[in-house]
């Protein structure tokens, strides 16, 4: 059964996920943490930083860790995780998968039509707005900490934010230059 949930559950966030993995991340949280409790939102945050560490789309990377960590949260075995990684990766592909193989004959032919360019002009600014709750959901206690539990971590982790964000709109800095001076920032000072 819970098969099944995680199947459905990823095939819904594969079909309304647009914008990629990163708009995909607040409708994930959503469904995992919130509505079926499956993982616990540290849990969940832990899953967002290894999906963005290894290769591949996080949106995708996510589905497989989900998949595999809910099943044996439940109580099963780690070879039957495997099948919940299987099954909620494959979830989240398919209906782009099958979206695509239908469209792209049509998309081809009409891509220049108004009315096309207008679906895509209104689908931009949705794309903003789950990038945008995808970077507030994951602004918990988990990752700054709180002023009342511990300050200093608290200002570290805003100014680690503040220095990441600035470096990236300002400066142009890579992601892989951020991560590392974040990375070697965090060390250093908690």
């Amino acid at each position: 059964m819970l098969l099944l949930q995680l199947f459905w559950t990823f095939f819904k966030i594969g079909l309304f996920g647009f914008g990629g993995g990163y708009a995909m991340i607040s409708m994930i949280q959503g469904e995992v943490v919130t509505k079926h409790h499956w993982l616990t939102s540290g849990q969940f945050t832990d899953i967002v930083a290894i999906s963005q560490s290894t290769p591949g789309p996080i949106g995708i990377n996510s589905a497989t860790y989900v998949g595999y960590s809910s099943i044996v949260n439940a109580g099963y075995t780690p070879t039957l995780g495997i099948v919940g990684s299987f099954v909620a990766t494959l979830a989240v592909v398919l209906p782009s998968f099958i979206l695509m193989l239908t469209i792209s004959k049509f998309l081809m032919r009409y891509k220049k039509h108004p009315s096309v360019e207008s679906v895509f002009k209104g689908l931009r600014p949705a794309v903003v707005g789950l990038l945008a709750a995808a970077a507030l959901l994951l602004m918990t206690k988990e990752n700054f900490s709180s002023w009342s539990e511990c300050p200093w971590q608290f200002i570290v982790s805003i100014l680690i934010f503040l220095f990441a964000f600035i470096a990236q709109r300002k400066y142009k800095f890579g992601a892989i230059r951020i991560l590392f001076l974040s990375a070697l920032a965090g060390i250093l000072l908690l």
